[in-house]
């Protein structure tokens, strides 16, 4: 028996769910996301709620049935308040500025989301480009991840850290807001005596 699995999901007044298949589709006021599970759970929708079960009772599927109940959960989440992770850059001259790609003429397509570009001490500066369901937004040294998707929103802020992640000896570099870096004391040179 799973304890979180257990636990039927409310589903908010302003939040559509609708089931087809494998698939569940998830709307609300901060937009629509769908999500694929796996056949061996069952998912259903009774009294405004979200229910979760296994098909077959293994240790496998167990484990499965309170993942697929947490990230129900997390997809309801999104879709009414979003989430947000937010990165401290810290180090002399380390900056970050937000760039609207701009369309070429002739070229197909539009100018797509925002580029990140990141100035944290290389030859050249690195540029993330943000997928259509992720914002970006900068003040000052510190930089906001946001969207509905949960794991997106982790992913894109990981792959941002991994950049330039904070140094343990300086501090400089980048980092989770809050996130506290024990810093190492260097090496010292021992002066010898004649």
């Amino acid at each position: 028996m799973s304890r979180v699995g257990k636990k039927p999901i409310q589903i908010p007044e302003n939040v559509e769910v609708k089931i087809e298949g494998k698939r569940v589709i998830i709307k609300g006021p901060k937009g629509e996301i769908s999500r694929e599970f796996r056949p061996e759970i069952k998912i259903e929708i009774k009294e405004k709620k979200v229910f979760v079960s296994p098909q077959i009772q293994t240790k496998q599927t167990n484990a499965f049935w309170g993942l697929t109940r947490a990230s129900l959960n997390n997809l309801i989440k999104g879709v009414t308040e979003g989430y947000e992770k937010k990165l401290e850059i810290e180090g002399l001259g380390y900056k970050a500025i937000l760039e609207v790609p701009v369309p070429q003429s002739g070229g197909p397509g539009g100018p797509g989301g925002p580029i990140l570009v990141l100035h944290v001490g290389f030859s050249h500066p690195v540029k993330i480009k943000a997928p259509p369901e992720i914002k970006f937004s900068i003040e000052k040294n510190i930089i906001t991840v946001s969207g509905i998707d949960k794991e997106l929103v982790g992913r894109i802020a990981a792959q941002i850290k991994k950049v330039r992640p904070a140094d343990p000896y300086k501090g400089k570099g980048i980092k989770y807001l809050g996130e506290v870096i024990r810093k190492k004391v260097g090496k010292k040179v021992v002066a010898t005596t004649v």
